[in-house]
């Protein structure tokens, strides 16, 4: 059990949500991994003249995601991918193998990873943590063009 003490919340802060303004991100692919979308995003949230409110990203496939992980050790990317594919290996039998043998792992992939996320953005910023950052992770072997909506509603600074 958590102790009182132990557990602190900051005042509630309430704005009136005015404005939804969109926009959409097309990121060409260098093959399986993760490409850093952070900056596209606060660019994004900064061209939007956001106050409060909250960004969501949705990403318009099913064989790439999207996730919030770690931006400081690149050996965190690496086991992750290495763990995405001990999950759902190529060399698996899989039936649906119309696009190559990498595609039904990637739908795999994708389905055990997102395909939204949505960020609070406090006072004009994207409220991610110090060792966050926001990545597409290509899950086929070949470059593809993916395409990420971008979103954000609430105020205006």
């Amino acid at each position: 059990m958590t102790s009182a003490r132990s557990v602190t919340r900051s005042a509630p802060s309430s704005v009136q949500a005015a404005t939804v303004t969109s926009s959409l991100l097309t990121v060409q692919t260098p093959g399986r991994g993760f490409t850093d979308l952070t900056s596209e995003a606060a660019r994004f949230i900064a061209d939007a003249h956001a106050g409060e409110g909250a960004l969501t990203l949705f990403i318009r496939h099913t064989s790439a995601s999207l996730t919030i992980q770690e931006n400081a050790d690149p050996s965190v990317l690496v086991d992750l991918t290495t763990a995405l594919s001990r999950l759902a290996p190529e060399n698996a039998g899989w039936t649906h193998d119309t696009e190559g043998p990498d595609d039904m792992p990637a739908h795999i992939k994708t389905m055990l990873t997102q395909t939204s996320l949505q960020i609070p953005v406090l006072s004009g910023r994207l409220a991610l943590g110090t060792w966050q950052a926001i990545y597409l992770i290509e899950h086929r072997s070949r470059p593809h063009r993916r395409e990420i909506v971008l979103q954000f509603v609430g105020s205006n600074r």
